[in-house]
């Protein structure tokens, strides 16, 4: 067990917080604004290729400083050092998080139980970089001597959400002549469609399951072995030239059919949802080549070390968590909106629902005592200009407080006429309205009738961050990830969580391997359910074909 800490609702920077917060709470943006002309310039920082503007953010000189102090007193430093260093901070499993190997340069010395791990995590690079230039060029043939034009991608969480954001993130990097797609659902219409419309003969599946085990993954496989076998004349031998993996289990593959030559493998340190850059983004480095992969993980590093590095007052990661905690706990605010005004990112919010709300959505500390405050705000979000035609109206004039990530690049991949200038002109327009809103007053001004007049006031003082980047390359990705994983660390190590395991999953896993003999047989349940699993049930059974 975790040796026991001071709680964090005992440490002075918090208690210090939420008097400060009574004292400002009603302080409007318009206000803060006002009082500093350069306000917009002086709450901004830039690493790694990323300018953050923090400045409409409910905060004053008073707030950050002691948002700093709470981290300093939860021993944010001591946890990031732990990191580095390969301490297991994943305390439930006993098991050091070390995703920051995945992306290490050749060299770099970074230690898991006393062994150096980049040589091997390179080893592994190299292996997949061979590979993956086999196929692009063509000299990997199928197993009729076709080369391959298909790739399809199939795990479930980590092993899915990943690869199919870094794909649709990087789609203008990927090699056109090639058709990439992903199934994660044990729904078998997700796999049908996949498989629609495609030839056995120019195929290739990454299976991407490190036990090779997992349900979803390896019900999807077997339905997509038949499908290729049938295709390929029934010669299960052509398993070996159309199916690759990425996984542990040297026995389950070769009992698959695949060769174990073209196993890619991965480690224990590295969790589900911060393997992107691990052999899991396989089918990223297939799409996109290995020297942009490769430079995707150089972006990453640099956010890596300006983390591992930067004061926690000039700190992106550090400073992104620490306002998050100030909305979480002392505003209440129970969501984060991630805004993308890039088109390309329009898979990343699902991305961070996985990496945000896996990590933290955690009800107990480190010790294994029950928290006494909120942890893991619920992401969501849409790309720009989509959403303002949706949700946005919550955000502008609903009752709840949204703090708001708005994503901009400063140019675009696609020059098309006025487009882009439009889509900034929008992130921008956003952000501003979200802060200042618009009064009574100014809403009279105009025109409007004084019954009007309230419907189309806006209130204000909505508090967001602006990311700008230069364009969005291989690399602005790996430094945006890195971005939002050290932050989750960031908001973990206060709030005393364990931010690297995921026990919340398991559970439903473990019933649903109960019932699905139940709804084979159609019988009365085998196991004692709760009535409405059995009246369930007994009504599924009542409208399927007899068996």
């Amino acid at each position: 067990m975790a040796q026991q800490t001071v709680a964090l609702t005992e440490r002075p920077a918090w208690n210090a917080l939420k008097a400060h917060h009574r004292s400002v709470a009603g302080l409007e943006l318009r206000r803060l604004f006002a009082e500093d002309p350069k306000r917009g310039e002086r709450l901004a920082l830039e690493a790694a290729g990323v300018h953050l503007d923090y400045s409409k953010n409910r905060v004053t000189e008073e707030t950050l400083g002691l948002l700093v102090r709470l981290a300093e007193e939860s021993a944010l430093r001591e946890r990031i050092d732990a990191m580095f260093r390969g301490d297991p901070i994943n305390v439930s499993e006993n098991r050091s998080v070390m995703h920051v190997a995945l992306r290490a340069p050749r060299g770099a010395t970074l230690t898991v139980n006393g062994s150096n791990v980049v040589p091997a995590v390179h080893a592994v690079l190299d292996k997949m970089s061979g590979f993956a230039d086999r196929v692009r060029s063509g000299d990997w043939k199928g197993h009729t001597g076709r080369r391959i034009q298909n790739v399809i991608n199939i795990g479930i969480g980590g092993s899915d959400l990943g690869p199919v954001m870094a794909y649709e993130a990087l789609r203008h990097y990927s090699d056109r002549a090639m058709t990439f797609r992903f199934v994660s659902n044990v729904d078998g219409t997700d796999i049908a469609e996949a498989l629609r419309g495609l030839d056995p003969a120019d195929t290739l599946f990454i299976v991407s399951s490190k036990t090779f085990t997992t349900l979803e993954t390896m019900t999807n496989a077997h339905t997509a072995r038949e499908w290729s076998i049938r295709g390929l004349g029934g010669d299960a031998k052509s398993v070996a030239r159309h199916f690759v993996a990425v996984s542990t289990n040297a026995e389950e593959v070769a009992k698959f059919g695949i060769d174990t030559d073209n196993m890619f493998g991965f480690w224990d340190w590295v969790g589900g949802r911060y393997s992107m850059d691990s052999a899991i983004g396989l089918s990223t480095m297939l799409a996109i080549g290995p020297d942009a992969f490769r430079a995707m993980l150089s972006g990453f590093h640099e956010m890596d070390e300006h983390f591992r590095s930067a004061p926690f007052a000039r700190n992106l990661p550090v400073i992104l968590g620490l306002l998050g905690i100030w909305y979480t706990n002392f505003f209440g605010a129970q969501t984060v909106a991630v805004l993308p005004y890039d088109q390309y990112l329009k898979r990343f919010p699902a991305y961070l629902q996985q990496l945000t709300m896996e990590s933290n959505g955690k009800h107990v500390t480190l010790d294994g005592r029950r928290v006494g405050y909120d942890t893991g705000p619920i992401y969501w979000g849409e790309p720009g200009t989509n959403g303002q035609h949706s949700f946005y109206q919550l955000i502008h004039q609903g009752t709840r407080l949204i703090p708001c990530d708005f994503i901009a690049f400063a140019n675009t991949l696609n020059p098309l006429g006025e487009h882009h200038d439009l889509l900034l002109a929008n992130v921008l327009a956003q952000g501003e309205a979200l802060a200042f809103g618009k009064t009574a007053d100014e809403v009279r001004k105009e025109g409007s009738p004084d019954w009007l007049v309230p419907h189309r006031t806006f209130e204000g003082n909505r508090p967001s961050n602006t990311l700008v980047l230069e364009l969005l390359t291989p690399a602005a990705l790996g430094r945006l990830v890195a971005l939002y994983e050290h932050c989750v660390f960031t908001q973990g190590a206060i709030w005393q969580i364990d931010s690297f395991d995921q026990w919340g999953v398991e559970l439903g896993k473990v019933l649903a391997k109960r019932i699905v003999p139940e709804l084979k047989t159609g019988g009365a349940p085998a196991f004692a359910h709760d009535s409405s699993t059995q009246a369930l049930l007994k009504r599924i059974a009542e409208l399927r074909p007899r068996r």
